[in-house]
C-alpha cells in the first residue's frame, strides 16, 4: 500500500482528524491570501501587506468551526457566514474570510438534500453578496463582491454533485448486493427443491419395495414349516425386490455424485413401459391388480412418464399396506386431450386386521410426494375414499404445454 493511500484510509477511519487538517488547510489559505493587497495600484501587483487582528481573528474562528463542519453542518455553515459578513463590512482590505463559508456550504450540500441545498445556498448567497455590496467599503459592482457569489454557489453546485455521486454509487452496491443475495436464494431454494425431489423418490422407491419384501417375508415365514416350495418362491421375491430397491437407490443417490466421482448409473428413470412390471410385484405378493390403458403410441415427457410412475408406484403400495390382503386394485392410464389421467381404484375389503388405517390416514409422506410431483408438473391430483368403500387417487398430468388462459382441471 502506497503511503498516500495509507493517509487517506487513516483519515477515513478517523473523521475528526481529517476535518482538523481541512480546517488548517483552510486558515493557511485564508492567512496566505489576507497578506496580499488588491489594491497597490492600476496594474497588478503582490504587494505585502499586514492583516488586522480582527481579520486574523475572524479567520481562526471561521476555520475552528470547521473542525464539526460534518457533526452540525448547518450550525457551522451559521457561524462561518456570520464571521465572513463581519469581514465583509469591517474588513478593508478584506480578508478570504469567506473561503470558511465556502466550504461549510460545500458541506451541507454534500450531506443533505437538494432542496435543502437550495434553500441553504440560495440564503447564503443572498446574505453575504448583499452584506458586501450593500454594507461594505467597496463599491458595490467590485470584483470582490461579485467573487463571494460566484464561490458560494460553486461550493453549493459541487456539494451537490458530491452528494448525487455519493448516492448512485450506494444505489449500484445495494444493487449489486441486492443481486448477490437473490443468487444466493434462488442457489438455496433449487438446493432445498432437488433435496425435496431426491428425498420423494428415495420414499417411493424404498416404500414400495420394503413393503413388498415384508408381505413376502410374512408369506415365507407362515408357510415354511408346511410348504417349503411356496415359501422358497417367496423368499425368491423377496431378493428380486430387494435388488430392484438396490439398483433404484443407486441410481437415485448417483445424482449426489460430484464431477470427479466414479460414473453414475446410466440406467433409464423407470416410466409407463414398465407398468406391467410394477403390477406384476404386487401380484407376486398377493394383491389382485388390474391394469387398463389407452394410452397407445403416446410420447410423454421424461418427467410427466416418471411422475406417473410413481403415483401408481405409491397408491398400490398404500393400497398394499392399508387395504388388507384381499383387497383388488384397479389402475387405469388414459390420455384425455392435452393431458394424461392416472386413476388407481381399490375396494378395501375389511378383511385386513381390525382397525387398520387406509391410504389417507397413513403417517407418512406417501400422498404428499405424490401431490408435490403432480403439482410440480402443473397438474392436480385428487385423493379420498370411495363411495361404499375403497380409496381413490385421480392425477391429471398436462402433457403438452397449456396456453395462459386455460384452466386448470377441477
Amino acid at each position: 500500500m502506497t503511503p498516500l493511500a495509507r493517509a487517506q484510509r487513516q483519515l477515513t477511519a478517523h473523521p475528526l482528524a481529517a476535518d482538523a487538517a481541512l480546517a488548517a488547510g483552510v486558515l493557511l489559505c485564508m492567512l496566505a491570501g489576507s497578506f496580499v493587497d488588491p489594491h497597490s495600484g492600476h496594474s497588478v501587483s503582490w504587494r505585502i501587506r499586514t492583516p488586522d487582528p480582527l481579520s486574523l481573528l475572524l479567520m481562526t474562528l471561521g476555520a475552528a468551526a470547521l473542525v464539526f463542519r460534518r457533526r452540525a453542518p448547518m450550525a457551522v455553515l451559521a457561524v462561518t457566514g456570520t464571521v465572513s459578513v463581519a469581514e465583509s463590512v469591517t474588513g478593508d482590505p478584506r480578508a478570504p474570510v469567506a473561503m470558511s463559508a465556502v466550504v461549510a456550504l460545500f458541506t451541507v450540500a454534500a450531506t443533505t438534500d437538494r432542496p435543502t441545498t437550495w434553500r441553504a445556498g440560495l440564503l447564503t448567497m443572498t446574505v453575504l453578496t448583499g452584506a458586501a455590496m450593500l454594507a461594505g467599503p467597496l463599491p458595490w459592482y467590485a470584483q470582490e463582491n461579485l467573487g463571494i457569489l460566484a464561490w458560494t454557489g460553486i461550493g453549493a453546485t459541487a456539494g451537490d454533485a458530491v452528494r448525487s455521486r455519493r448516492a448512485v454509487v450506494q444505489a449500484i452496491r445495494e444493487r449489486a448486493e441486492r443481486a448477490e443475495r437473490t443468487r444466493e436464494e434462488e442457489a438455496r431454494r433449487r438446493v432445498a427443491e432437488e433435496r425435496l425431489r431426491i428425498a420423494r423418490d428415495l420414499h417411493d422407491v424404498v416404500a414400495h419395495h420394503i413393503a413388498l419384501v415384508n408381505v413376502q417375508a410374512g408369506v415365507a415365514a407362515h408357510v415354511m414349516d408346511k410348504r417349503p416350495d411356496q415359501a422358497k418362491e417367496a423368499l425368491a421375491h423377496v431378493r428380486e425386490a430387494s435388488r430392484s430397491a438396490l439398483n433404484e437407490l443407486r441410481a437415485t443417490v448417483g445424482l449426489l455424485r460430484q464431477s470427479g466421482d466414479p460414473e453414475a448409473p446410466t440406467e433409464p428413470a423407470p416410466g409407463l413401459d414398465r407398468l406391467d412390471e410394477l403390477a406384476g410385484t404386487f401380484r407376486s405378493a398377493g394383491l389382485q391388480v388390474e391394469v387398463a390403458r389407452s394410452d397407445d403410441g403416446t410420447t410423454l415427457p421424461a418427467a410427466v412418464d416418471l411422475a406417473a410412475y410413481r403415483v401408481i408406484q405409491e397408491a398400490l403400495t398404500n393400497v398394499q399396506k392399508h387395504a388388507g390382503p384381499a383387497a383388488r386394485a384397479e389402475v387405469s392410464v388414459v390420455r384425455v386431450g392435452p393431458s394424461l389421467e392416472v386413476t388407481v381404484l381399490d375396494d378395501g375389503t375389511d378383511d385386513g386386521p381390525q382397525g387398520a388405517p387406509g391410504p389417507q390416514q397413513g403417517g407418512g409422506h406417501g400422498l404428499l410426494g405424490m401431490r408435490e410431483r403432480v403439482t410440480a408438473l402443473r397438474g392436480t391430483l385428487t385423493t379420498g375414499p370411495r363411495y361404499g368403500g375403497g380409496f381413490r387417487v385421480h392425477a391429471i398430468l398436462p402433457v403438452k404445454p397449456r396456453t395462459a388462459d386455460a384452466k386448470d382441471p377441477v
